[in-house]
């Protein structure tokens, strides 16, 4: 395991490769699930501010989820997520033309409508942070739908840690990130 301030963190984001494969997966991690991303409590007032930008990308359905169920469900363990359509796609899904599964937030983000790209979790995803009172957990979550990423990964060699550099940067800072790919380097050449 790798330490980084009060982080303790997975080989796994020094080790794997991976790269997301859109063009083969269709953003199926948006679809499938047994309970929507993980939303930080910081992120609600958030997505209450810019869901008038949001909705205009967001299917009819998400947009009917939303307004009855407000902007952040539960998961099983009483945690904020993202809410879901009939316990399957996040509500915030929209579609491309391709049929590929898309955020609306994003979407809006990248049209200059809002100033906040999406949930950090979504961000971060295929890693996983979970915060257990003084430390915090940051583990790479393995997903068969995203063997198609792991096999781009291979294929153009970046490591996780490089390619989720900046939802990295975006949660914990760039002295966090400096310092954890010093020590990703250091793990994988005495792993060599």
């Amino acid at each position: 395991m790798l330490i980084v301030k009060d982080c303790i963190i997975s080989e796994d984001i020094a080790e794997k490769r991976f790269c997301c494969d859109l063009a083969k997966c269709k953003g199926e991690c948006c679809i499938e699930g047994d309970c929507g991303a993980p939303l930080e409590e910081s992120e609600i007032p958030i997505l209450e501010r810019i869901m008038p930008e949001v909705e205009p990308y967001m299917t009819p359905e998400g947009i009917k989820v939303v307004r009855e169920e407000g902007v952040a469900a539960e998961d099983n363990a009483g945690e904020p997520c993202t809410p879901l359509i009939n316990n399957r796609e996040c509500a915030y899904i929209c579609y491309g033309d391709d049929g590929m599964a898309l955020c609306a937030i994003e979407k809006a983000y990248r049209d200059g409508k809002i100033d906040w790209k999406k949930p950090v979790s979504c961000h971060l995803y295929p890693v996983r942070v979970d915060v257990f009172g003084e430390f915090t957990a940051v583990n790479y979550h393995k997903w068969d739908i995203c063997q198609c990423a792991v096999a781009k990964g291979k294929e153009c060699g970046e490591p996780l840690y490089k390619y989720l550099k900046e939802p990295f940067v975006r949660r914990f800072g760039q002295e966090w990130y400096d310092e954890l790919v010093e020590q990703a380097e250091a793990w994988n050449e005495r792993n060599k």
